[in-house]
């Protein structure tokens, strides 16, 4: 396995819409005595969270689709918790190491009856000179099985080929490297044949960026306002969160 997965799945302990990308910096210097941690909450019905290390609140009252800055904690083996907020009754629980000089992403995901967490070990170093690292996480419940597209400026989505094919809910694609450039995030279901018309679950604004950007790119279900033009019953919303970037 990629050693920049290692997911960590969590059993909840409960039986029972960020429209736009958004994006938040990551760390530009790593404190090689200390571990970095950042929460995403990914599950649309589990409410606001409080997030704890151990008995130690990390960020409280999070919405859905909100992304935390990094957190700086002294290495160990903590329980990463996600509370419902304004109370102490755990919705889900996680064991993990965080090991020195490290950083990493704590997602809250899947619907209240089944939720899970999950922490990543990011890449904390840049990507290549000329190059990106961008690593695609499903998160998103209702869509299905997603192709992913990345169009460059000027280009069409219809005669571009994807950069991930076929993801699913829970599934993580590895940092995968592309030439730097601009680029827009087009989500479609898996095995569509574009077409100059095709309707995207979602189509993202054109976004720079920059020789050595590392993005994690996590996929979330999206509330549903009205019948899509193509049957569907759902989009999907995008969630970009900067892991690294060049010095």
């Amino acid at each position: 396995m990629n050693p920049l997965l290692q997911p960590v799945r969590s059993v909840p302990r409960l039986g029972a819409l960020a429209l736009a990308a958004v994006l938040l910096a990551g760390c530009q210097s790593i404190d090689m005595n200390s571990a970095q941690l950042r929460i995403v909450d990914a599950s649309m019905d589990a409410g606001a969270l409080d997030a704890y290390q151990n008995n130690t609140g990390l960020a409280y009252n999070l919405g859905f689709g909100t992304l935390t800055s990094y957190v700086a904690m002294s290495p160990g083996t903590y329980t990463i918790a996600a509370d419902k907020a304004g109370s102490r009754q755990t919705l889900v629980e996680t064991s993990a190491r965080l090991v020195a000089g490290k950083q990493y992403t704590a997602i809250v995901g899947a619907g209240l009856a089944n939720l899970q967490q999950t922490v990543l070990l990011d890449q904390s170093t840049p990507a290549p000179a000329g190059q990106i690292a961008l690593r695609f996480v499903d998160e998103s419940t209702h869509a299905g099985a997603v192709d992913i597209y990345l169009v460059g400026s000027g280009g069409r989505l219809a005669s571009t080929s994807p950069i991930v094919s076929g993801l699913n809910f829970s599934k993580i694609e590895g940092y995968l490297n592309v030439p730097e450039g601009t680029y827009a995030i087009d989500i479609v279901p898996a095995g569509t044949v574009l077409t100059n018309s095709s309707v995207t679950l979602f189509s993202g604004p054109q976004v720079a960026y920059a020789s050595g950007a590392v993005r994690t790119v996590v996929i979330l279900d999206q509330e549903v306002l009205g019948v899509h033009p193509m049957g569907l019953t759902a989009g999907v919303s995008v969630v970009v969160a900067a892991d690294a970037d060049a010095l």
